[in-house]
């Protein structure tokens, strides 16, 4: 049985402590943590060999070329491909996806033309083809979902029989963990006349992959996803069809001559890789494939799958937790929420006890939409955690629904001062304990007033805003949330900004204010962007006023 303490070591970052408590990073589908040997590559490059490629007559970009076109047969063998023709360098998935949207697919699709996408897709398999269907008038179906995680595949073979020109499906689903049967359903597409791309971003860190095997047209991942560095990933696809396909961006190593009557463009795959490529990250994604290849693949997925099958058993003790979806087959993901708990307030608390997770739509919001959720909270596993993480997981978030239900049930005298109660506090987690406190003691917005056209945007949490002036000029706020750590901080704009005019509002500087509190820092990006949209929302109003 595989045991993760002997690769632990590799990993420096897994040593950290966070909020004064051992790192537990269970945040991989984000982004996986680098072993060394990626980190030494990058380095090295840079230290030893760092050069541009191609064209040069000097010793050390012949080096720099030969490790960057190396990485390109090292991506070529991982993937199965046929040849390292067929390696298109990318910064990632997404910018894979948005390649053979803009070269592919403006070439080939015209008004009226189908693609479908199914409803499990990250934005990044979304956007692009709504970008391209706005240029190019062709229209979008989603293949539907059941109610267990996984595709409604009757309904997909019923879209196939009105003939679209692409399917765009991802092979493991970033927010529930489902992987799709993408052999079956890319075989029924290509008998319907359809190409297929498979984003294999969740796929690749967890399975083995064959791209001859899978049978699509297009594959793309994210080195950052694979244990290798950020900014970096390919496009996959076979060479008869890249040999058809424009280039989507112009400027040197795409071409072979220039002058102004006109350009003859390079050869595969340089026709699609305009300017200078990230040679270092290609350099660090070799190593992070050359790392990966010392271990058996299937026996790592097998350590992650019983890391979530643990995960699942002591989580389902905990009064509320559920589960959300019930893929049969999925990668090491588990998406859940905990009734009565918003995701966005018990991901903030667990990192307060060095636990990494995600909270939120996971960019899947067509996703989130047909669950009926705001969000869940996503714990995700890689090769590199283990047994006892899980169960300190488990015991935490037990531990933290088990506190917050007895506080609910405890009631407090509103703050007269909430900034100055939160100066008081010593350290962080006492600042922290306080805004949740804030939260609760918020007195709710009127049900009336919690309507879509009073909704702020710029939050991942729901946030609704109203402002009134009275007669001597003085603003009247009404904000709420549904996150009680965002109701907290409101609370805080509340004590500031409530009965003030609109030139108070105006000379206020709040936000030196949260700097010595240090909240930015702790908040984290998405609280942190939602306070500064709270904020800029009133001091919006206030200039509106002001100008009347």
């Amino acid at each position: 049985m595989f045991d993760p303490r002997a690769v632990r070591r590799d990993f420096p970052i897994l040593d950290s402590r966070v909020n004064g408590q051992p790192l537990v990073y269970f945040d991989n589908a984000a982004t996986t943590q680098k072993p060394e040997a990626v980190i030494r590559a990058v380095a090295d490059y840079y230290r030893h060999g760092n050069a541009n490629v191609h064209r040069a007559a000097h010793a050390l970009s012949s080096l720099a070329t030969a490790a960057f076109e190396q990485a390109r047969e090292s991506v070529a063998a991982f993937l199965g491909a046929a040849s390292a023709r067929e390696i298109v360098w990318t910064r990632g998935a997404t910018e894979a996806i948005n390649l053979v949207a803009q070269s592919w697919g403006r070439a080939n699709l015209a008004s009226g033309d189908l693609i479908l996408v199914s409803t499990l897709e990250h934005h990044a398999n979304i956007v692009p083809w709504q970008m391209l269907a706005q240029q190019s008038g062709a229209r979008i179906e989603p293949i539907p979902l059941l109610d267990d995680g996984t595709l409604d595949e009757d309904a997909y073979r019923s879209l196939l029989r009105r003939s679209p020109k692409l399917v765009a499906i991802g092979h493991a689903s970033n927010a529930l963990g489902t992987i799709n049967p993408v052999v079956r359903m890319t075989r029924e597409a290509q008998d319907a006349g359809a190409l297929v791309l498979v984003d294999g971003a969740q796929s690749a860190p967890h399975r083995a992959i064959d791209v001859q095997a899978l049978g699509c047209d297009f594959f793309v991942f994210s080195g950052h996803k694979l244990f290798g560095p950020t900014g970096i990933g390919a496009l996959w696809a076979r060479e008869a069809l890249l040999e058809t396909m424009p280039p989507w961006q112009g400027g040197g190593e795409m071409i072979e001559h220039v002058s102004f009557d006109g350009t003859r463009y390079g050869g595969l795959p340089f026709r699609f890789e305009a300017g200078t490529p990230n040679i270092a990250g290609a350099i660090g994604l070799a190593a992070a494939i050359r790392y990966l290849g010392q271990f058996d693949r299937a026996e790592l997925e097998a350590h992650e799958l019983r890391l979530l099958g643990y995960a699942l058993e002591l989580c389902r003790e905990i009064p509320g937790f559920r589960a959300v979806g019930a893929p049969p087959e999925r990668v090491s993901l588990m998406s859940f929420q905990v009734d009565g708990l918003h995701q966005q307030d018990l991901g903030l608390l667990l990192d307060q006890y060095g636990i990494a997770v995600r909270a939120g739509h996971h960019c899947a919001m067509p996703l989130m939409q047909r669950l009926g959720l705001p969000g869940t909270l996503r714990a995700s596993f890689a090769f590199y955690n283990s047994l006892e993480e899980v169960e300190f997981f488990a015991r935490t978030l037990a531990r933290i629904v088990a506190e917050q239900r007895r506080e609910a049930t405890v009631t407090a005298p509103a703050a007269a001062d909430p900034l100055a109660q939160l100066e008081q506090c010593r350290g962080w987690q006492e600042r922290y304990r306080q805004i949740m406190l804030l939260g609760k003691q918020l007195k709710p917005m009127p049900e009336a007033m919690r309507r879509d056209e009073n909704r702020l945007h710029g939050c991942e949490s729901r946030v609704w805003f109203c402002a009134q002036v009275g007669p001597d000029g003085r603003f009247q706020l009404n904000l709420d949330a549904d996150s009680r750590v965002i109701r907290g901080l409101i609370a805080l704009v509340l004590g500031a900004f409530d009965g003030k005019t609109a030139q108070e509002i105006l000379d206020s500087d709040l936000e030196a204010s949260f700097q010595r509190l240090d909240l930015m820092r702790h908040l984290g990006p998405s609280r942190g962007n939602g306070l500064r949209a709270i904020v800029d929302a009133v001091r919006e109003a206030a200039r509106h006023q002001k100008a009347l």
